[in-house]
């Protein structure tokens, strides 16, 4: 197997998805944006806020994927990989400062009279949904195929301007429905989809930060590995084992435990057939390092 063509395939799809989801994003805040001023409806200005904020955080994880698909080189013999879940953590925090504006803009609004949204709004949220559901399950699907912290973080960014128009139409929809004295609706819509924003914030964060802390991972992916190097001859048991996520990949460091009176170039011999059936058997994995202990 080549590394540099089981790192550069999946980058290659999350940095395609990611160009397309900031080409919509750019058209659907300008749309938010001129159709709630027009409309005079905050929740959409909020809901176009919330856009904006899609398409610096997709530049932000562009910038990681590209920066994670990059070789091993001198400085970093790892590879590049945790730049996927730091442009992840950075994504969070741009939805994070987007809820919290949205938030203390909607409490301004609430005790500030203004006009009632118009009727017109409310079907430009319905193309809103429509077209950022089925980009948020476009982005997810790749970023669960080539294992993308960051990229699935975009997914919930995406899926989180979902819930902010669906909030939004709830809120005009009541406001309408309702007539003058009601108007805030509108805002307290905006305040329900701040909460929705900073709660994806939460999400998105904690995976990249425990991808960036090197957490143990589940464990039904270490014994999967364990599995495959009890399959290899000669090998008698397993001592150690760790697994732990690099961008796209994952690292192995195993001890296997051989029959002690073998050689140093048998048991050398049995090592490296656990490294290479763990990368050619177990989908992901970088490298192996491999420790052969007498049994």
């Amino acid at each position: 197997m080549n590394p540099s063509e089981n790192v550069k395939h999946p980058a290659a799809l999350g940095v395609s998805i990611t160009w397309k989801g900031i080409a919509i994003n750019i058209v659907l805040a300008a749309f938010k944006l001129f159709v709630g001023i027009a409309g005079n409806s905050f929740a959409l200005i909020a809901d176009a806020i919330e856009s904006v904020s899609d398409v610096f955080s997709s530049v932000v994880v562009w910038i990681g994927l590209r920066t994670a698909s990059q070789p091993p080189d001198e400085n970093h013999p790892y590879g590049h990989g945790k730049a996927e879940p730091i442009a992840a953590v950075v994504v969070a925090i741009i939805l994070l400062g987007a809820s919290i504006y949205i938030t203390t803009r909607a409490i301004h609004n609430i005790i500030t009279p203004h006009q009632l949204p118009k009727a017109f709004t409310l079907y430009a949220l319905l193309v809103v949904v429509v077209v950022k559901e089925m980009l948020f399950r476009r982005i997810n699907k790749v970023g669960s195929e080539i294992n993308s912290t960051a990229l699935k973080g975009d997914a919930q960014h995406q899926r989180s301007d979902v819930f902010t128009s669906l909030a939004a139409m709830v809120g005009i929809g009541f406001a309408l429905v309702m007539g003058q004295g009601y108007e805030s609706a509108d805002d307290w819509a905006s305040l329900v989809a701040a909460v929705a924003i900073a709660w994806n914030s939460w999400r998105i964060f904690r995976p990249a930060f425990s991808e960036l802390m090197d957490e143990a991972l589940p464990q039904e992916v270490v014994n999967e590995v364990r599995s495959i190097a009890l399959s290899v001859d000669g090998v008698l048991d397993i001592d150690e084992c760790f697994v732990r996520k690099m961008g796209f990949e994952f690292f192995v460091d195993i001890h296997v435990i051989v029959n002690g009176n073998l050689s140093v170039r048998e048991g050398h011999a049995i090592g490296h057939k656990v490294k290479d059936e763990i990368i050619r058997r177990k989908r992901g994995v970088y490298d192996v390092l491999t420790h052969v202990e007498p049994g």
